[in-house]
């Protein structure tokens, strides 16, 4: 019975977890309510008769799991959907009583669709919705289960379905980007932010930015908005020096991003932060970075660099 549920049930696990991500907003939550989902499937698999796909029973399963521990959790935000922007003389101070929003290692090779489902304003988007809309949103939206296939999920009915989906709909209305580039259609501003960063060449930086940038960096509940801001908190707040700095691309969320590591006094590059770019029309229009060292192994970043 062991054998016969992992095969098939672990071709799902993947795509469960971006599920459980997408639900929770942290990849290491989501990994904890898969192996939960995938406990609670093995110790009923006997009693699965088949009425429905395997792949929609383990949805079941794992959305449930989710609904639960959304009982004791709060939303995971991240700073910019907190409070107003920095100012000059607001020092940096790190926040960790906040449950911060996580980046999600996704596959390169994802398609498009899969991709802007976990992008991170999408996902802190959904941080703003009560739970059951966030799942109805998500099964309907994203998984494309009809009404009557989401209402069977959650125990709803079509009705309070459709009526969840359409509230979460009017407050997600502007709450997300339309406008966004594909990491490969930017490949030769990602290279010059490579070579800019790693130089710590402001000017070159902030020459990359849209007039809106944002840089938020939980846990730091500090962020700042427009290039002159950010160039202020790059000068005086950020401590890489020119040259100082390697980077190792990876992607987080469909989003291109970095593993920056800082040489120390010992000459040896370790980890600082994980950076997250948000592009639209060959600009950098935020960037989020990520303080939590614990992310490094979950992108496959190594320990030094």
């Amino acid at each position: 019975m062991t054998v016969d549920f992992a095969t098939v049930a672990d071709p799902f696990r993947s795509e469960l977890l971006a599920h459980c991500y997408r639900m929770l907003g942290s990849v290491h939550d989501a990994e904890d309510l898969v192996q939960e989902t995938y406990l609670r499937a093995w110790k009923a698999y006997g009693q699965f008769e088949g009425r429905s796909s395997v792949r929609t029973w383990l949805y079941r399963i794992a959305t449930n799991v989710c609904l639960t521990a959304l009982d004791s959790r709060t939303r995971r935000p991240m700073p910019f959907g907190l409070s107003t922007s920095s100012a000059q003389d607001d020092p940096l101070t790190q926040d960790h009583e906040i449950p911060w929003l996580e980046p999600f290692p996704t596959d390169p090779a994802a398609i498009v669709t899969e991709r802007e489902s976990t992008r991170l304003a999408f996902v802190a988007a959904l941080q703003h919705l009560p739970p059951r809309q966030r799942a109805v949103l998500i099964l309907r939206d994203v998984l494309r289960l009809t009404a009557a296939e989401t209402a069977d999920q959650l125990d709803m009915t079509v009705a309070a379905v459709n009526s969840a989906l359409q509230r979460a709909h009017a407050q997600l209305k502007d709450l997300t980007e339309d406008s966004v580039t594909e990491p490969a259609d930017a490949k030769q501003l990602l290279d010059r932010w490579m070579t800019a960063f790693e130089a710590k060449d402001i000017p070159a930086i902030i020459g990359m930015f849209t007039e809106d940038v944002v840089w938020e960096m939980p846990p730091y509940p500090q962020w700042y908005r427009g290039p002159e801001m950010v160039a202020w908190h790059l000068a005086n707040q950020c401590p890489a020096v020119p040259h100082g700095a390697r980077m190792i691309e990876v992607e987080a969320n469909g989003q291109p991003a970095y593993g920056l590591y800082l040489r120390d006094a010992d000459g040896v590059f370790r980890p600082f932060n994980l950076q997250v770019l948000e592009v639209r029309d060959d600009r950098i229009t935020r960037v989020s970075s990520f303080f939590d060292l614990s992310l490094f192994p979950k992108f496959g970043l190594p320990s030094t660099a």
